[in-house]
């Protein structure tokens, strides 16, 4: 199990160090470190996982890795090699739903966590995974309130980012209609300064 596991976070490394792709968006509303992002409808892969949010990550991504890398099947009942994009996200699974949401990231222990498929596939031709556990799922367009930083990604910090984007969405009289999602793009290798992260909440059109 451990050798797996080895295998497939030295095959992310490899390609996420390569990976270029990222969802289409339009920004508008910038003012750094925040901006408002319309993106275009995606198809993702997800799981739902339970633990904290580092263990929810580290299991979800080796369950979507393991179909990205090879445990699908294709059209033609091949197994593929689907390439890997950023970022990859992780949220507090939504079990109710309220206007304004609220969030207590400490005592959240459901997660999605979201790989983006590259945008040459449609649900016909995206290979399906072999683990009932990986469902696909096309996202529509949507909008986003978005918080740009560096660094490691504590709780502490992410909660702090959080908060400011709130406040920041306040001043803008922006509706948040989604849980935050919090982005990674870049490989376990990369310094601390140079890594990108953010954190996305959904917002009324």
């Amino acid at each position: 199990m451990l050798k797996s596991s080895l295998t497939l976070t030295l095959l992310f490394i490899s390609t996420l160090s390569m990976a270029i792709e990222e969802p289409k968006y339009v920004s508008s509303d910038m003012e750094a470190p925040f901006e408002i992002r319309q993106y275009d409808s995606i198809l993702i892969a997800e799981v739902l996982v339970e633990g904290t949010r580092d263990e929810a990550s580290n299991k979800g991504f080796r369950l979507i890795a393991d179909f990205i890398f090879g445990n699908n099947e294709g059209p033609q009942k091949e197994s593929q090699k689907i390439a890997m994009t950023a970022p990859v996200t992780v949220e507090p699974r939504k079990i109710a739903m309220t206007v304004p949401v609220t969030v207590d990231q400490s005592d959240e222990k459901n997660w999605r966590v979201q790989f983006v498929m590259p945008k040459e596939y449609t649900m016909e031709s995206l290979p399906k995974p072999k683990n009932s556990l990986v469902k696909i799922k096309e996202i529509p367009s949507k909008r986003y309130a978005v918080m740009v930083f560096s660094g490691l990604n504590n709780s502490e910090k992410i909660e702090n980012n959080t908060k400011l984007l709130r406040t920041w969405m306040s001043d803008k009289q922006l509706n948040a209609i989604g849980t935050p999602q919090l982005a990674r793009y870049n490989p376990p290798w990369t310094l601390p300064p140079w890594r990108r992260n953010e954190i996305l909440i959904e917002i009324a059109p």
